[in-house]
């Protein structure tokens, strides 16, 4: 019988039993890369980073930006924003925070050449920072912007005095890792563990925990065994299989809610021959079957998204047919999810010239998103039942990330969640070509797909300040895509948590665990 839990945007999910300890211990099923807050835009590294570095602006619950560092922003103009910063906020060295700083950050980002996933899409299409005065700043663009503020949130301050030819190298031996936030590291091993002790002049409310100790621990098992052994306080990403057996246990509290973050397959596309795509004997094919949108269909129709809900991800996905999920901002009502339709994928491949099918490698990571490697697994199966023999090959996720970047694939199953909460970043990063020079495209996912005309009305969704207006572009330019098959949606992902019994949690559409949202009863 399958466990039903309430979906909890911004109550408090509690539990029990007090808490007496002034440690928390903290297990993240997800690998982070690096202490630097610029280098790598993954989720993993973002929440890590969070305990140390602060944006100017930060998403509230309900994904909507609030004042942090900065305590008010407004529209001078159509091209011109001015920040108001928060008055006696220091660095964890003592240093003041000033608007230098800000600006200092926002010139660093575009420089970290050799980063997997880049935070440019924020800051490049800023053409001129105006330091009005240490507490005041205002940002000028070609263009209007009115997503900004939205942008901004995701962007983490860093010191000018201890980030002055620092390198990512710097900040992951804590040697840079300065910054304004709630906590200081205290330790990092990167990729394993970080220490955090509590920042005492943090401007906000004072966390509840003197001292944090963050783990990743990829393997499920493994960090299931952690909580229920009572090593650590609270996990995430906890397996979908093992939800109903872990809320038997008395020592542990479950706690769920909707979250953004599509699993989806990554095409390549664009090239002319793809290095993992092959006849049936092995040998390369001379053309990329990929580049057919017939083929890219196919494959999408072999797929049974509701099977995959019900026996991999045991009810907690939300089967997808595009970028945003039902109800968020940018979702296309007449973009349902491919029904599953094996007979129609067949037909389809033979239109293509690929009645026989052909072999194709799908690749993807075994230790990032809930039941990764079931999941492609199961794709596998689902297309070689209609001729596309199908090899797997899973990684952990260090290893993939960094081949991914360099397109080493020819077609992977990854995921990503809005930076924004709404569909830009959705739509600049997994649907427009690559244009670094403009700060949008798919530095990450270079599946080289590129179609001029959606490009103009992800460019054009950008610059428009009316809501509705802006909101009914996404859909418009998402109604046109996806028909195209860029990516390949599967579902979007329930973010689950599990907690011993004393904790108050608060949840929020983000993953992740962030050790001030979490207080004992």
């Amino acid at each position: 019988m399958r466990l039903k839990l309430a979906t909890v945007l911004t109550s408090l999910v509690i539990a029990a039993l007090p808490a007496t300890a002034q440690t928390l211990t903290v297990a993240t099923g997800g690998a982070f890369t690096s202490m630097d807050p610029h280098y790598h835009n993954l989720t993993p590294n973002n929440v890590l980073t969070s305990y140390v570095f602060e944006p100017l602006l930060r998403f509230n619950p309900e994904y909507q930006p609030e004042a942090a560092l900065a305590v008010s922003w407004k529209s001078i103009d159509d091209t011109t924003w001015e920040f108001k910063l928060r008055e006696g906020v220091k660095f964890h060295d003592g240093t003041p925070f000033t608007a230098d700083d800000v600006a200092f950050t926002f010139a660093r980002i575009p420089l970290l050449l050799n980063s997997p996933s880049s935070f440019n899409f924020a800051v490049k299409p800023i053409t001129r920072i105006e330091i009005v005065d240490p507490l005041t700043i205002r940002l000028h663009s070609a263009t209007a912007l009115p997503l900004l503020p939205y942008n901004l949130s995701n962007v983490r301050i860093i010191s000018r005095k201890h980030g002055e030819g620092a390198g990512t190298p710097d900040y992951n031996t804590m040697k840079a890792a300065i910054g304004t936030g709630p906590y200081r590291v205290t330790e990092v091993a990167v990729g394993d563990h970080a220490t955090f002790e509590r920042n005492d002049a943090w401007w906000d409310t004072k966390p509840a925990w003197a001292k944090v100790n963050y783990r990743s621990i990829a393997n499920d098992a493994s960090r299931n065994a952690a909580l229920q052994s009572g090593d650590v306080d609270i996990i995430d990403a906890v397996p979908t299989r093992d939800i109903a057996d872990l809320s038997k246990n008395p020592k542990v509290v479950i706690a769920s809610a909707a979250g953004q973050r599509l699993i989806y397959l990554g095409l390549d596309s664009g090239r002319a021959q793809s290095p993992f795509v092959t006849d049936h004997d092995g040998k390369p094919l001379a053309k990329n079957p990929l580049q057919d949108v017939r083929v890219r269909k196919a494959l999408s129709l072999a797929i049974n998204r509701a099977g995959i809900k019900d026996r991999i991800m045991d009810g907690f996905s939300a089967p997808a047919g595009q970028v945003m999920p039902v109800g968020a901002s940018g979702y296309e009502a007449s973009l349902p999810p491919d029904a599953y339709d094996p007979e129609q994928a067949k037909k389809l491949l033979a239109e293509a010239g690929y009645k026989d099918g052909f072999g194709i490698t799908l690749h993807g990571p075994n230790n990032r998103y809930v039941n990764d490697s079931k999941i492609v697994e199961a794709i596998a199966q689902m297309w070689t039942r209609i001729g596309v023999k199908t090899s797997v090959d899973t990684m952990p996720s260090a290893t993939f990330f960094s081949r991914a970047v360099k397109a080493e694939f020819s077609i992977r199953l990854t995921g990503w969640a809005s930076d924004t909460g709404e569909a830009s970043s959705n739509l600049t990063e997994l649907i427009a070509s690559s244009a670094p020079e403009k700060g949008r495209g798919a530095v990450f996912d270079p599946s080289r797909y590129a179609n001029p005309g959606i490009d103009a009305l992800i460019e054009r969704s950008l610059t428009i300040i009316d809501t509705p207006q802006r909101e009914a572009v996404y859909r418009e330019a998402t109604r046109l895509a996806m028909p195209d098959y860029p990516i390949i949606p599967i579902h979007h992902q329930v973010n689950v948590f599990a907690m011993r019994p004393g904790l108050a949690f608060r949840m929020r559409m983000q993953e992740g665990v962030r050790a001030w949202e979490v207080t004992p009863k």
